[in-house]
């Protein structure tokens, strides 16, 4: 993880030298891509998911901790603090400091006023009593998604309410012919979700299906909406069961442990869910498939 921990470090540094050296007073995301040596894209998406947050939350984030130090020491004009940390005015400054503070620069340097600090990311890779992980690399030819679809707000951690009410309004008997149309693997009625906000933070929206992978599309009424997926390799990781965090884990796992360590880097194709079943019948565990590529 030495790359992502030297982007860190490229951030604090252009921190700390202020906005003299910049225009736009912004962070270059195409120079931190190039330093842990992905494309933007990988770079953004693979920080949202390990972090938690979008990169530029975390640096507005980082600018506010940092700032506090001199508001609150009250020897400068704003102004100046505001130009330093890259803003045009103190109006533009007080705003976002008041966003990630909760008070104003004013209210800030009152006694007992509660600030908050956003400490710094160092990224780390450690295996120390987790499971192991299964994965496997699967080559599909093209294949057409058929099912329904909506737009949801996305939640990093826990149930998705959102997810949940579209299931229940699209109800069984929709469920079961879409499962029907399933010809090809992934098998089944997949969770599939795709066109991400670019960071990809949490309460962003992104476009969630309830679909099938088949060859066959002309099969299904015209109720349902199609998508054309290109024939990729796959990154597939099981979950050891159908617990909704131990699933959630599997694009930590994936971005954390899987990439950094192999030549391969995602793409912005559809992100496939499979639940599989036992010999029963029953859900067992649940497939996480990811469109990748090799690294240049």
């Amino acid at each position: 993880m030495d790359p992502w921990n030297k982007a860190m470090a490229h951030i604090e540094q252009q921190l700390a030298e202020g906005a003299a050296h910049r225009a736009t007073g912004e962070i270059d995301i195409t120079a931190l891509a190039r330093t842990t040596l992905t494309s933007q894209y990988h770079f953004r998406r693979m920080f949202s998911v390990l972090a938690g947050m979008p990169v530029s939350e975390y640096i507005r984030r980082r600018r506010m901790t940092i700032a506090a130090s001199p508001v609150l020491a009250g020897e400068e004009p704003l102004q100046d603090i505001a130009v330093r940390f890259g803003y045009a005015s103190a109006d533009a400054f007080s705003r976002a400091f008041r966003a990630v503070h909760g008070v104003g620069p004013a209210q800030a340097r009152r006694s007992g006023a509660v600030l908050r600090s956003q400490p710094r990311l160092r990224f780390s890779l450690s295996v120390e009593g987790t499971h192991p992980m299964d994965y496997r690399l699967q080559d599909e030819t093209a294949f057409t998604l058929v099912g329904r679809r909506r737009r949801i707000p996305l939640v990093h951690h826990g149930p998705n309410p959102a997810m949940e009410q579209f299931r229940e309004e699209l109800g069984l008997d929709a469920l079961r012919d879409i499962s029907a149309l399933s010809s090809r693997r992934p098998p089944g009625v997949l969770a599939v979700s795709t066109d991400f906000a670019e960071d990809r933070a949490d309460g962003s929206t992104f476009e969630f299906w309830f679909a099938a992978a088949t060859d066959h599309p002309r099969q299904a009424g015209s109720e349902y909406e199609t998508r054309e997926v290109p024939a990729h390799r796959w990154l597939v990781l099981s979950s050891q069961s159908m617990d909704t965090e131990e699933i959630q884990h599997l694009w930590v796992k994936a971005y954390g442990e899987w990439f950094p360590a192999n030549p391969y880097q995602p793409l912005a194709d559809p992100e496939l869910l499979a639940t599989i079943f036992d010999q029963d019948g029953h859900p067992d565990h649940a497939e996480l498939w990811l469109a990748i590529a090799p690294t240049d």
